[in-house]
């Protein structure tokens, strides 16, 4: 390893507010709460008999990860939390491409498969999100 390599792990992390991931887990968090039949469906199918349940919960978890961020004793928690969130709920994104999928190939129509491949883009999107959740 090298000695720069070492200070940039090493580094304290400058105390900003991570708002790449503070933002959208307070906008989904309210969605999830206030609307879960949004997700319901992207639930992976040997999860769906849980799928409110899951739902509600990840909308919890999401509030509850970005007021954590907010506030700097709570951030490496947060941070932490965060990125497990984020890993926890990658198979819902999963399923939802595999749907989205699924349906293009159906509906053979290019707002279908417009969908599909965004949904698909939107997966390693995720990554950075998680990088940002453990700075």
């Amino acid at each position: 390893m090298s000695p720069t390599s070492l200070k940039r792990r090493t580094a304290k992390p400058d105390g900003s507010i991570p708002w790449i991931v503070v933002l959208p887990f307070a906008v989904s968090g309210v969605i999830h709460l206030a609307r879960p039949r949004v997700f319901e469906p992207i639930i992976p199918k040997p999860l769906r008999a849980r799928g409110r349940e899951l739902v509600v919960a990840s909308g919890v978890a999401e509030l509850a990860c970005a007021a954590g961020l907010l506030h700097p004793s709570t951030r490496p928690l947060a941070g932490l939390s965060s990125a497990a969130v984020l890993l926890a709920v990658w198979p819902a994104n999963a399923q939802m491409s595999v749907d989205l999928g699924r349906r293009a190939l159906r509906k053979r129509d290019a707002r279908s498969v417009a969908a599909f491949v965004l949904s698909i883009a939107r997966l390693p999107l995720q990554v950075p999100l998680i990088k940002a959740a453990l700075r």
